[in-house]
């Protein structure tokens, strides 16, 4: 999301006259600059952010192949992953039995 929130303040800024006024949150303080100051330190907060969602995809990757080695070392099953099959297995022979049961020859 402040990615999103930088991108539209530069697009914004950028079709303003540099020399105007504008104000930025520095620390909770509201700061009086103008345009032509406010605008590069805005790109550099955009390239910064970029960079760490970059980082934190790549771990959050390599996280998730760790735990699937993980799993697979040590045979860990998540409730209802191999459940499935079988009830699913169950419940049509168990409908069939029912089914034939009501029927008189």
């Amino acid at each position: 999301m402040e990615l999103n929130e930088h991108s539209l303040v530069i697009d914004t800024l950028r079709e303003v006259d540099p020399t105007r006024k504008c104000y930025r949150m520095v620390g909770g303080v509201l700061v009086e600059r103008i345009v032509k100051e406010v605008l590069p330190a805005l790109e550099g907060n955009k390239e910064q952010i970029q960079k760490i969602i970059e980082t934190l995809t790549q771990q959050l990757q390599a996280k998730g192949r760790e735990l699937n080695d993980f799993r697979e070392k040590h045979n860990i099953r998540l409730m209802g992953e191999d459940e499935k099959p079988a009830a699913k297995d169950n419940g049509e022979r168990s409908g069939a039995k029912a089914s034939s049961a009501g029927l008189v020859s």
